[in-house]
């Protein structure tokens, strides 16, 4: 690999190198978790998970795509109740959601992590569960809404299928029906179920319980459904048909009422609506607006003690805890007496055994591990076992970017006077695919180890600068070394060399983009090159030099190319730029060279075909390096263009094309327009009924 980097020409200070499987970073990557522990900000608890049969371990919400399938396996992922290790990133659901006002990142990416952290405004209130008469049953259930004005329109209530009340509010003649439903769903995708597209009355049951409706003390049935999920709210939900179009329709299919809260258009034929209006029916909101209306229910609510105002985000705290061999390992122990231990940090790092043995059902082979597993507690010195659970691999991107700041550093995993001078990043690069992966990941670590004063204070933000390029597929899939459809760059860089191999990257297409491999090109890239060496080569006369009045307007032309290559190369438009040079290579050939000319082209197409290029300037300007001049500077007054060509359109069709002063005025425009033989044939003595001039670029004359 790094054979192939040196040979392509890509540049690295190779004096900073990190590796998540060096001791020593899987040191100060234990070192912070356990900082992030002893802040309450690493956490273990029971609780369901995304499970992946073909990796056999779980994966965070995050990586699971949208189809209900795992990112890197692309099994269906299914639901397990586990022990497991948690970061709580929610603590910084509100700085992850403002703090995106400051960055210069795609639109794209910025409304994908809003959209995954996922803030709402509501209320959360309590109600009782009762039977079908009122009488109070015991257990108590709370539903979490954003539209708390309409909870008179309330007829049902529904609870995930996963909500610890399930059992204990089931009645015995719907036991077996709810057990069945809950099987059920258990083994479909989160996507699946809020995107479910089967008949609704098989995607609820009846649980036989009902809960008070502290608005009105009405009564209304408890249903389990399976668009409910227990990860986001507070896994129930009050039902209002008349307000919501899923409520509305599941009331249909179980014969359940509906009232309308708020008041529709007076043309208003639809069925559930979203729409503002003033409230109805429902006693002493009515007439009230939204924001009144939301704003008096959840004062009651206060005031009668049952409820409260609450914001509520999709986002779920990072699973971090992995049933594998390859990753950090977590610094826990378990003592008997004293239950998890934190390992000391001058026994860290806690390193995996080399002599492991992989088994075919895919088990961490830690679990087994004798030497591994048994140890003692730090605390008492008793026999304890260690955590066989390792750390996400996301965990360890999450910060490297500091480390890279101060790679060497023996006593800390980076100084802070190192952070502070480097970050935050001012450019980074990534894929739109880790959006909610890496990118969000990164910003929680460099917030919360700057509360922590790990990190300086004033660094909230690790990368101030995004581009999200595209991928590289071959066969229409994602190149991956898991799935063996890689192309080894040694046979292009053996045969058409590594210049023609990177024009050819750059040249197939906006660098944001996904494209489908096709080499086709590549040959194509290194005739260009030909191109360019005969041109360049002082000992070539392939090209003859021009002069006089093409002279000037070939070095003019030079002033053009260095603004133009420059505006692409800074909105990130590799792919015309490379065919702005190859441009200008043509031009050359057809009107001849200048020293001015060729040593410009040189320098704008060294960063896309290094070699060539400094073997070229070598020989043009011995003893110089062309990576080590200064990128060249446009004359202002050379680089304007003196004409322009004017489009001259009929009814809205190219009539004529006609070469302009660049500072020609409307009526000048109009007149030369008219006096296009082209357009005089077209008009065919038809005055015109108006005359659209936008100079100098275009004239649209309608008859």
């Amino acid at each position: 690999l790094t054979s192939s980097l040196h040979r392509i020409g890509a540049a690295y200070d190779w004096r900073r190198v990190v590796r998540s499987h060096d001791p020593q970073y899987i040191r100060w990557t234990q070192w912070i978790f356990l900082r992030l522990l002893e802040a309450g900000l690493a956490y273990r608890k029971m609780a369901p998970v995304n499970w992946c049969p073909g990796c056999q371990t779980v994966l965070a919400n995050e990586q699971v795509l949208a189809d209900g399938t795992c990112e890197r396996s692309g099994d269906v992922v299914t639901k397990r109740d586990l022990e497991q290790w948690f970061f709580r990133i929610t603590a910084y659901a509100d700085q992850l959601l403002d703090d995106l006002d400051d960055l210069d990142w795609p639109d794209r990416v910025v409304t994908m992590q809003r959209n995954w952290i996922g803030r709402s405004e509501g209320a959360e209130f309590d109600m009782a569960i009762c039977d079908a008469d009122a009488k109070p049953l015991g257990p108590i259930m709370r539903v979490f809404t954003t539209r708390p004005d309409t909870s008179f329109g309330m007829t049902y209530a529904v609870v995930a299928p996963e909500h610890p009340l399930v059992d204990e509010i089931t009645t015995a003649e719907h036991r077996a029906e709810v057990d069945a439903f809950v099987a059920k769903v258990l083994t479909e995708s989160e996507l699946d179920r809020l995107t479910g597209e089967g008949p609704l009355e098989k995607r609820g049951v009846f649980t036989g319980a009902y809960a008070l409706n502290p608005f009105n003390e009405q009564p209304v049935p408890v249903y389990l459904a399976d668009y409910v999920l227990m990860g986001y709210g507070t896994g129930a939900i009050m039902a209002v048909p008349g307000q919501d179009q899923r409520d509305w329709d599941f009331a249909l299919a179980y014969d359940l009422p509906i009232i309308r809260t708020v008041q529709p258009p007076a043309d208003w034929d639809g069925e559930a609506y979203v729409g503002d209006g003033p409230a109805i029916n429902s006693q002493w909101l009515d007439g009230l607006d939204k924001a009144g209306a939301i704003a008096a229910a959840i004062e009651w609510l206060e005031g009668q003690g049952v409820g409260e105002r609450k914001i509520n985000y999709r986002l779920r705290d990072w699973l971090l805890s992995r049933q594998r061999f390859w990753g950090c390992p977590i610094p826990i122990v378990y003592c008997p007496d004293h239950g998890a231990v934190p390992v000391p940090d001058d026994e860290l790092p806690v390193l995996a055994p080399d002599d492991v043995e992989f088994r075919p059902t895919g088990e961490s082979p830690l679990k087994f591990h004798e030497g591994f597993l048994n140890t003692t507690c730090p605390k008492c010195g008793g026999p304890a076992v260690r955590e066989t659970d390792t750390m996400d691999t996301f965990v360890d991107s999450s910060w490297y970017f500091l480390r890279f700041c101060d790679p060497t550093n023996e006593n800390a995993p980076f100084s802070r006077e190192a952070v502070a001078h480097w970050m935050p990043v001012d450019q980074y690069i990534g894929g739109v695919e880790h959006a909610i992966l890496h990118l969000m990941y990164a910003r929680f670590f460099t917030k919360a180890l700057a509360d922590l004063d790990v990190a300086p204070r004033d660094v909230r933000e690790p990368f101030s600068r995004l581009f999200t390029q595209g991928m590289i597929r071959l066969g229409g899939s994602k190149m991956s070394k898991s799935k063996g459809n890689l192309v080894a760059p040694e046979q292009y860089i053996d045969t058409v060399g590594a210049d023609a191999l990177r024009l050819f990257h750059l040249f197939v297409g906006p660098p944001s983009d996904d494209v489908d491999w096709d080499d086709a090109g590549i040959e194509g890239c290194a005739r260009f090159l030909g191109r360019l060496w005969r041109l360049a080569d002082p000992s070539s006369d392939a090209v003859p030099d021009a002069a006089g009045d093409a002279a000037t307007e070939v070095d003019r032309a030079a002033h053009r190319l260095i603004v133009r290559v420059t505006e692409e190369f800074d909105r990130w438009s590799y792919n015309t730029a490379v065919a702005s040079f190859m441009e200008f290579t043509n031009l050359l050939h057809k009107r001849g060279k200048t020293a001015f000319a060729v040593d410009t082209l040189l320098l704008v197409a060294a960063p896309c075909a290094p070699h060539i290029t400094a073997e070229l300037w070598e020989r043009r300007h011995p003893g110089e390096h062309i990576h080590a001049r200064t990128w060249p500077t446009a004359d202002p007054e050379l680089a304007k263009l003196d004409t322009v060509t004017m489009v001259v359109q009929v009814n809205g069709k190219v009539r004529d094309k006609l070469e302009v002063d660049v500072a020609i005025g409307e009526a000048e425009a109009e007149r030369l327009a008219l006096e296009s033989s082209k357009v005089q044939q077209s008009l065919a003595g038809t005055a015109p009924k108006k005359v659209i001039v936008r100079a100098p670029k275009l004239v649209n004359i309608v008859v």
